[in-house]
Formats: structure tokens, C-alpha cells, sequence
């Protein structure tokens, strides 16, 4: 029996924060109280200290490039740098190489993070054109769900059958979740820019290419196509003002259509393109001032449930060359929950808001077994934050393997002092526990 105490914490759970106690046995809290006492005399006693306690988050959309694309990262370097983040499970895209388009492409997936990962895992399966006897094979107990890229992106997954997507939306109980961008639209925009540029497209003209006209088509299509077939739909990286119109207000357990919204398109916009270029280069793309105050707004009204990563590195040279191949993505999970914590004190969200977008709204969503709260006999899945104290991104203290970030000279106000996965400390005082004690995900369905 192994036992840790978390003393003086301010506890944030389910729209409240209080302060107290919580007691860890192995892998789960069993207590959670006012004031506690150790049980044992080799109890582990965590001075808390009057910070902030957690739910670590759980994001729902990394790209950790394993198997295949291991130089630009892999399940181990990402994971580690996750778990420094607050980041206590992720749910990982199958464009990795080979795509993640057959049961037995997507178990090795699974295998891999068994041996390496430090972080709790789940892969989506891959849909394609012509795969759908294999996505039907999926596990819904123990697989997150079905992805389909509706806009082309890394990888070349695309998939621009309608009848097959009416096919997949209908034939599957499984949550799907989309990357929602017209590549018809997409193609004609970036046509009329390669006349005027060649391949030196300036970045300015990214939003412009990958328009708010790709995104809404696109959106709206897969919206339309969920409500007809009754499809659980769960939308990806939302980023105009103009989808935030398609979803609701009810409450995220009563929705069969979601949406998330990530880091990236909550905290830049395409007036920093001059100053950052390729490095913020994302499908869908940053968008504008206006986009980024609807996001937030819809965020706060609760019309967008998650808040996700999209995490997608690539290695600086990558990311150097000229627009049309510079690749989109950017490295994320270490510096995800200390953004939204920045935005905590700038008055934008609070931090119970940020709980249930990261944590609570994720776990609901994809029926999580025992995590995403702070509660008796759930896993202890938790990070602890200081809200007051600074640290400045650079390439000293980046963990990504690419070595770099969007976010680099910034100095963020507050930090992820411990992270908890499975009841184990696996980050504390900026130093990772070399010991991999993810698990598997399972899902209540």
C-alpha cells in the first residue's frame, strides 16, 4: 500500500473552490477532506502550500508523431513534456506513418505507449475512403473514437466521399470527431495567391487561404450530416466567429454535437503572422481579432465545450521553408494549462472554467472511466499550479523534441509545481520521474 497526503491545497472541482486535503492510496484518491491525517507512517506528505489542486488535463487532440515521423517527436518526449504541462492524459490522431487505418496499425500504437509513455493515452482510429469495414471493427470500450479529416492536412487523409461519410456517420455509435476545413474552397484560395506569389506566399495570407468560408462550409456540412444521422459528432479546432453559430448552449451531458476550441486560436491572432510566420502556421489557421473575442465568448457561454492542443510538432528547419511547404502545427502541451492560467489573470476565464473545459467537459464527453474530477475513487490524475510564479519560455527549459515554441520568451506568471499521474509524482521542481506510468484509457460506453 502506498499512500500520499496532498496538505493545504485550494481544491478546484466542478465549479468550486475549497480547501483541504486529498488523501492518494496507489493509483486512486480515497479521501478528500478539510484537514486529514496520515494513515501510515510512511505516508508521503505534499505540502501544498495554498495552491491551486487540479484535475490534470485531459486533451483531446495531440499529434505525437509515433510511429513514423519520430524526428519531429514521439510518444516518450511529447508525454514527458505533457506531464511537465499539468497534462495527465491525451488522446493522440491516427496521421501518423503508417495511418492508423487498420486494428492492427492502430493496437501497435497502443503497444508503444504501454512501454513508453508517462501520460494517460488513447489513439483515435482513422477513417478513409475506403476503410470502413475496419472502423466498424473499433472498441468503443477502450478506443476514444472515430477521426475524419474533412480538410487535408498532415498526412493526406482526407475524406471527400459523401456517400462514405453518410456511411460512417450512420453506421457507428462511436463518437466521431472531425477536422472540419472545404478543401475545394481551400485548393481555389491557394490557387489565386500561387498566381500572385509562387511558392513564397507571404504568411499574412494564411487565414485568407484557409478561410472562414472553408471552415463554415465545411462545419456546417458535418453538422447537417450529424443531426440527419444522428451521429455523436465532436467538432475539432474550432476558429471563426461564424461556426460558434452552429452549436448550443444546453448542458454538455444533454449534446450529441460538441466542440473544441485550442490554445493557439484563443491567444494569437493574424496580426502576430508578421511577427511569428511559419511558427504559427496551423490548419485551421489563426484567425482574426474578431474571430479570437468570439471564441473566447463562446467558450464562456458554454456553446464550446473543450479546450485542446492540437499539439503537432515539426522540427524549426521544417517550419522554415516557404509557405507552401512549411508544414502546419506547432509544439503545445508543456505550456497549454500555464496559457490559460495567464488568461485566468488577465480576467478572461476563471480557473473553475478552465477546469471544466480541460478536465470535467472532457471526461463527459468521451465517457472516461474515473477521471477528469478530484473525487473519491477516481484516478489521482492532478497537478498543483502557483499562480505566482514566474518563468520565461526558452530553449533551456523546452521539452518538446523539436526543440522549440510558439511561445518562447514569453514569461508566463504561473507554473505547474507537481504532477500526479495514476497517484505516482511524475513532475515536481521542473524534474520528471523517469517512470512511465500511463495507462490505457477506458471508456464507460
Amino acid at each position: 500500500m502506498k499512500q500520499v497526503l496532498i496538505k493545504n491545497a485550494k481544491i478546484v472541482n466542478e465549479g468550486i473552490i475549497f480547501e483541504g486535503d486529498v488523501l492518494i492510496e496507489n493509483e486512486f484518491i480515497i479521501e478528500i477532506a478539510e484537514n486529514i491525517s496520515p494513515k501510515s507512517s510512511d505516508c508521503r506528505i505534499i505540502d501544498a502550500e495554498g495552491n491551486y489542486l487540479i484535475p490534470g488535463m485531459i486533451d483531446d487532440q495531440v499529434h505525437f508523431r509515433e510511429p513514423g515521423l519520430t524526428h519531429k517527436g514521439d510518444i516518450a518526449s511529447e508525454s514527458r513534456a505533457a506531464i511537465a504541462g499539468g497534462i495527465t492524459s491525451y488522446i493522440e490522431q491516427p496521421n501518423t506513418v503508417p495511418n492508423a487505418v487498420t486494428q492492427e496499425l492502430l493496437e501497435q500504437k497502443y503497444q508503444i505507449a504501454a512501454q513508453s509513455s508517462y501520460a494517460n493515452y488513447s489513439f483515435m482510429m482513422g477513417a478513409t475512403n475506403d476503410n470502413l469495414e475496419e472502423v466498424l471493427k473499433t472498441n468503443p470500450k477502450n478506443v476514444a473514437g472515430i477521426k475524419i479529416f474533412l480538410g487535408s492536412s498532415t498526412g493526406n487523409m482526407l475524406v471527400d466521399n459523401e456517400a462514405v461519410l453518410e456511411k460512417i456517420f450512420s453506421s457507428t455509435k462511436m463518437l466521431i470527431a472531425v477536422h472540419c476545413e472545404d478543401e475545394t474552397t481551400i485548393q481555389n484560395n491557394l490557387a489565386k495567391y500561387k498566381a500572385e506569389y509562387g511558392d513564397d506566399i507571404p504568411m499574412e495570407f494564411h487565414h485568407l487561404i484557409r478561410s472562414e468560408e472553408a471552415c463554415y462550409v465545411s462545419s456546417s456540412k458535418a453538422v447537417a450530416l450529424a443531426q440527419k444521422t444522428g451521429a455523436r459528432l465532436h467538432i475539432f479546432h474550432v476558429s471563426t466567429a461564424k461556426e460558434t453559430e452552429l452549436f448550443s448552449h444546453i448542458p454538455v451531458e444533454d449534446k450529441q454535437i460538441t466542440a473544441e476550441v485550442c490554445i493557439h486560436h484563443l491567444w494569437f491572432t493574424n496580426d502576430d503572422y508578421a511577427k511569428k510566420g511559419t511558427l504559427i502556421k496551423w490548419n485551421p489557421a489563426v484567425k482574426t481579432q474578431a474571430d479570437k473575442d468570439e471564441l473566447w465568448k463562446a467558450l464562456l457561454d458554454d456553446r464550446i465545450d473543450v479546450i485542446a492542443t492540437d499539439h503537432a510538432p515539426h522540427t524549426l528547419e521544417e517550419k522554415q521553408n516557404l509557405y507552401t511547404t512549411a508544414p502546419s502545427g506547432g509544439p503545445l502541451v508543456q505550456h497549454a494549462v500555464v496559457a490559460l492560467f495567464e488568461a485566468f489573470h488577465q480576467g478572461k476565464i476563471s480557473i473553475e472554467k478552465i477546469v471544466e473545459k480541460t478536465a470535467h467537459n472532457p471526461a463527459k464527453i468521451f465517457k472516461i472511466d474515473r477521471r477528469g474530477f478530484i473525487k473519491e475513487g477516481y484516478y489521482a490524475d492532478l497537478a498543483i499550479v502557483n499562480t505566482g510564479m514566474p518563468w520565461r519560455v526558452n530553449k533551456d527549459n523546452i521539452l518538446y523534441k523539436c526543440g522549440w515554441s510558439p511561445f518562447e520568451d514569453f514569461t508566463f506568471t504561473s507554473r505547474i509545481t507537481h504532477t500526479f499521474v495514476n497517484g505516482e509524482l511524475v513532475f515536481h521542481n521542473s524534474k520528471t520521474k523517469e517512470i512511465h506510468c500511463g495507462k490505457r484509457l477506458e471508456f464507460n460506453r
